[in-house]
């Protein structure tokens, strides 16, 4: 089974989104949207970004 996005409205109203795993665990969030549909296009925009992403190592 695959990972799967969740939207939900956090505790000051705006609308966020998490990444889980295929065991439930969260692997990413989002940051606050005032909107749901805003909060799904930033999983559509994850969804995109991540197609192919290359992994690279930096300093800190």
């Amino acid at each position: 089974m695959a990972g799967k996005f969740e939207v939900y409205k956090d505790r000051g109203g705006k609308y966020r989104f998490r990444l889980k795993a295929s065991n439930g665990q969260v692997v990413a969030t989002g940051e606050a949207y005032e909107t749901k549909a805003s909060a799904l296009k930033g999983c559509e925009s994850v969804q995109k970004a991540a197609d192919g992403a290359q992994i690279i190592e930096t300093e800190s």
